[in-house]
């Protein structure tokens, strides 16, 4: 029972540790727009999901626009998976930072490293600075 409850506690540390990437998630192949933070949600809208193909490599476009009077201070960051859906690369990009001026629509996209990247998923939150 006494390990059981370390181990539980442990976990709870960990997860307090763990860094905030709540926001939007957007999967280029179904088209999906996950919230998990509402008030993100609600302040962006999700106007196209499209994949480009150019020079054998593809390309994960996203435009959103705000709803927002202010401005928006978000990061995003781009993850690629194969056509099985297994994750081609090896670690993460880093989180870029923009601004989405009030009621302004913004594009973001990235090209994928890994030639058999074909499928994409961009998370989007609100930056801390």
């Amino acid at each position: 029972m006494k390990k059981l409850a370390l181990l539980f506690i442990t976990l709870l540390l960990l997860a307090g540790c763990a860094q905030n990437t709540a926001g939007l998630r957007v999967d280029g192949k179904s088209q999906k727009v996950l919230f998990g933070d509402n008030v993100l949600g609600s302040r962006l809208i999700v106007d196209d999901i499209a994949t480009v193909e150019k020079n054998g490599r593809n390309r994960g476009i996203v435009t959103v626009s705000s709803k927002y009077k202010a401005d928006l201070r978000i990061q995003y960051r781009f993850y690629w998976y194969d056509d099985s859906g297994l994750e081609v690369n090896s670690k993460p990009s880093a989180w870029r930072q923009d601004i989405i001026r009030g009621f302004e629509s913004r594009t973001f996209s990235e090209v994928s490293i890994n030639p058999e990247g074909t499928q994409f998923r961009v998370q989007i939150r609100e930056s801390d600075n």
